[in-house]
């Protein structure tokens, strides 16, 4: 079951600075792990369970009512709706000392630092299959990401990926426009005019894998393919068929949503030339898997 949440308002409006080393409630902040335009990531540890968590804290202005607020409402709701094995769940999320933090579980690294570093074809086709049933789970439940990139995608030591940072994500209710947010690089043509669909995030995994298998992406307006020669190596035409048909830049000729792409992975049941892997399971109950075959 997804995490019981609590959104608590704050009790001060100039929340105390924050130090390695200092407690915020439970947390000891052990490390900074990242920080980008709206919030900071801290490795922590929780002093009563004993376990390392990782702490979102957005920069909130003193006032808690305003936009922002609203805005992270919306992502802890969202995340809070969604318990899959590929989503990273959402622990905690309240306010303590001033600060609104969140607590996820705490990774290894990032996909965005995991393909700095050669990769096994048979360990991205394990991570494919989580990454791609995992943006299917996200579309069933009517959640638009838009923000599909190597960054949001967790690392943990048992080979297990997941997709965090529902920030921009919204509930898709169809046929209206939403903000044209997002990371250039890995953004549908359609979204950077407003018009995000399920579609725009499947382009956006499909960039991601891309880049995966090939070390680099296609660039607007996405009329040549750089590495296509290295990305097809060792894969069965059916899988590059499927990973060409993702970042199409015409919506209309891409899955229609995560749901269609994880159905037709489902259907590769060899994805590489060598047939060291097999894909199975049953895609209707997301439990599609990759093995390797001895």
């Amino acid at each position: 079951m997804a995490a019981s949440l609590r959104i608590l308002r704050g009790t001060s409006d100039d929340p105390s600075p924050l130090r390695l080393g200092s407690r915020l409630d439970k947390y000891r902040l052990l490390k900074r792990m990242g920080e980008g335009g709206f919030a900071t990531v801290y490795a922590a540890k929780d002093l009563i369970v004993g376990s390392r968590v990782a702490l979102k804290i957005p920069e909130l202005a003193s006032d808690f009512d305003g936009d922002a607020f609203e805005d992270l409402k919306r992502e802890v709701r969202i995340m809070a709706r969604l318990d899959h094995p590929g989503i990273l769940p959402l622990k905690d999320a309240r306010f303590i000392d001033g600060h609104f933090v969140m607590v996820f579980p705490l990774g290894e690294e990032t996909l965005e630092d995991r393909v700095t570093r050669r990769m096994a074809r048979s360990t991205a086709i394990h991570y494919i299959v989580q990454m791609v049933g995992a943006l299917a789970y996200a579309h069933e439940h009517s959640i638009l990401h838009r923000d599909i990139k190597p960054e949001n995608f967790v690392l943990f030591s048992d080979q297990t990926i997941q997709l965090g940072d529902f920030g921009l994500a919204r509930i898709e209710r169809g046929g209206h426009h939403v903000s044209a947010s997002g990371t250039l690089g890995y953004m549908a043509p359609e979204q950077a005019m407003w018009k995000p669909s399920y579609r725009s995030d499947v382009f956006s995994l499909g960039l991601v894998i891309y880049r995966m298998l090939a070390g680099e992406t296609p660039e607007y307006p996405f009329d040549s393919f750089p590495g296509f020669n290295r990305l097809r190596r060792g894969l069965s035409q059916e899988f590059v068929s499927l990973i060409r048909k993702a970042i199409d830049p015409t919506p209309s000729k891409r899955f229609r949503d995560g749901v269609a792409m994880q159905n037709a992975l489902s259907r590769i049941r060899f994805p590489l030339t060598d047939r060291s892997v097999v894909l199975r399971g049953a895609s209707e109950k997301g439990s599609l898997s990759a093995r390797r075959v001895a």
